[in-house]
């Protein structure tokens, strides 16, 4: 199979997921959708929580709302910043949760894509069945 070929089909299946176009393309849009509207939900009350426990420590960079939804994000990304790690002992136990949060994320994707990768692999094999016999 070409490189082309691939990434049609690739391309094929995430419009399939976006439209919902089986239950197994809906299956995994739900999770999708949940697991990012969640994620914004915990970001936005971590970063709350970070502004309230660490804006009056000193050397703190979290300053503003604004510096504290940056730094939350950033942490839930895996990806870090340059801010300084928190000062504060709340602020360090919310820095672990969030770490925590964000590889529990990555593994629940990573599972939910071995999921639907599985049932569309099964889901072909039985149209391939069908139309052989025909």
């Amino acid at each position: 199979m070409g490189i082309r070929r691939i990434l049609l089909a690739a391309a094929l299946e995430v419009r399939d997921v976006a439209r919902g176009a089986t239950p197994t393309h809906h299956h995994l849009r739900d999770r999708l959708v949940a697991v990012a509207l969640f994620t914004v939900a915990v970001d936005l009350v971590c970063a709350v929580l970070a502004l309230l426990l660490e804006r009056h420590a000193p050397q703190t960079e979290v300053k503003s709302f604004g510096s504290a939804l940056f730094w939350t994000s950033t942490q839930l990304l895996t990806v870090s910043s340059q801010f300084k790690n928190p000062i504060t002992t709340g602020g360090r136990v919310l820095d672990v949760f969030m770490e925590a949060y964000a590889i529990t994320v990555v593994a629940t994707l990573a599972g939910s894509f071995g999921s639907f990768l599985h049932r569309r692999s099964s889901e072909r094999q039985a149209e391939l069945r069908g139309h052989g016999s025909l």
